[in-house]
């Protein structure tokens, strides 16, 4: 499992400041290359390199890479925008956090940066024969890159921003992480079972109001191991905490126990995809149905929608296995932690495209099939959270649907 440490690095690895940042002192560093290695570089090597050759294509490159940027800047923006409005604005977090759009950002700004550096040296006159010849043969392979770097951009501008490419980077991340938890039932801790808090067991609050996005076992099993004591945790990854509402409960074994550990906590305004399984269900729920609404109509994303949720839920028959025998799968003994419910999983996703699709016969069609075959994939947990989800979207669409023929049909597919 990640550390606090560990996840906090990870998410500032994901801005886009930190690789322009990289980009830009790496350029600098090139750019300066020449005055380092001028002197090990014979002078007849350089005599038919003048500094008007590399001036004029440091020039090229600053002027175009500026106007690239800019104009790349404003792609950027206007996917995020189109994102927000035909998608769902909580998918805008993984269009920022895509790593090749922030590569390609950063080759741009630090080509600029390159091309600035090394027409002020020149001009500066800071350069020999030698530097000049540096200074040229890392030009040319500065504008190689670009040029490799504009090629796959504009392949990924074809793609930026769509319904489907969003869709599928939420399902990728939604399935990460349910993988993830898979992996390490219960956070790594052991299962938290109805009853088991013992009512001597002290609440831990927070003063936060927001959505729990990370838990630290380590800290946890940390804090347990030095208070020699036992945390119960309450609630998952996505929860909304307020003060009122206890994040654990924690006992210790010995007087001089520790302070508390709210810091293995994390609470944000905004839910993350890293340890909420749920929040990528949840989106794309949302995807489903915006493309559900009357101002979209758009049955057909909602229908490609339940496949990618029916991919992503059948990991559960995985998991089931994993929830009845934990051995070999606890990291942290003394640190008990609720497991993953199937129920709410399933709400997440089908219960809302049921409500919206209710009337459409393409869409029910489509959803009672996918549940049909989660209820078969040998996950008892997982079939019994399919057939109630089948039932209570055939409630809803016998209500909706107006022809007899159509509700029979749908009978006949459900999930009973």
């Amino acid at each position: 499992m990640l550390s606090r440490w560990q996840w906090i690095m990870r998410r500032i690895g994901r801005s886009l400041r930190l690789r322009v940042i990289l980009f830009s002192i790496a350029a600098i560093a090139t750019g300066l290359a020449g005055l380092v290695l001028d002197e090990f570089i014979p002078s007849d090597w350089s005599a038919h390199i003048g500094s008007g050759a590399v001036s004029s294509l440091l020039e090229i490159i600053a002027t175009s890479m500026l106007a690239v940027t800019t104009f790349s800047l404003n792609i950027m923006t206007g996917a995020l925008g189109t994102a927000t409005s035909n998608v769902t604005p909580r998918a805008t977090r993984l269009l920022i956090e895509d790593s090749t759009s922030q590569t390609v950002l950063g080759t741009f700004i630090g080509s600029f940066i390159y091309a600035v550096v090394g027409i002020i040296a020149l001009n500066a006159g800071l350069y020999g024969n030698g530097g000049r010849l540096v200074q040229f043969a890392v030009t040319l392979a500065v504008i190689g890159v670009i040029v490799v770097t504009l090629i796959s951009w504009i392949d990924y501008l074809t793609r930026i921003g769509r319904v489907s490419d969003t869709a599928a980077r939420v399902e990728t991340a939604a399935a990460k992480a349910l993988r993830d938890r898979i992996s390490h039932p219960c956070l790594g801790g052991r299962p938290l079972r109805p009853g088991a808090i013992p009512s001597d067991a002290r609440p831990l609050m927070t003063p936060e109001t927001g959505y729990l996005t990370f838990i630290d076992m380590e800290a946890l099993s940390t804090w347990t191991k030095n208070a020699e004591g036992t945390v119960w945790v309450t609630q998952l990854p996505g929860a909304f905490m307020d003060p009122t509402k206890p994040l654990a409960y924690l006992r210790a074994g010995k007087e001089d126990a520790p302070d508390d550990p709210l810091d293995a906590f994390s609470v944000d305004a905004n839910r993350t995809y890293d340890q909420d399984p749920r929040f990528g269900l949840c989106v794309l729920a949302e995807i489903a149905s915006r493309a559900l609404s009357p101002a979209v109509n758009d049955p057909g994303t909602a229908i490609e929608v339940i496949g990618r949720v029916q991919r992503i839920l059948s990991l559960w028959a995985e998991y089931e296995p994993r929830k009845q025998d934990h051995d070999g799968e606890i990291e942290f003994d003394d640190v008990f932690v609720p497991p993953l419910d199937c129920d709410d999983l399933l709400d997440d996703t089908y219960a809302p495209i049921s409500r919206d699709g209710a009337g459409l016969i393409e869409v029910q069609l489509r959803l009672q099939k996918s549940l049909a075959t989660l209820s078969r994939l040998g996950s008892p947990a997982l079939a019994s959270a399919a057939r109630r989800q089948s039932r209570h979207a055939l409630q809803r669409a016998n209500a909706a649907l107006g022809l007899e023929h159509e509700r029979e049909r749908l009978a006949q597919a459900a999930a009973l």
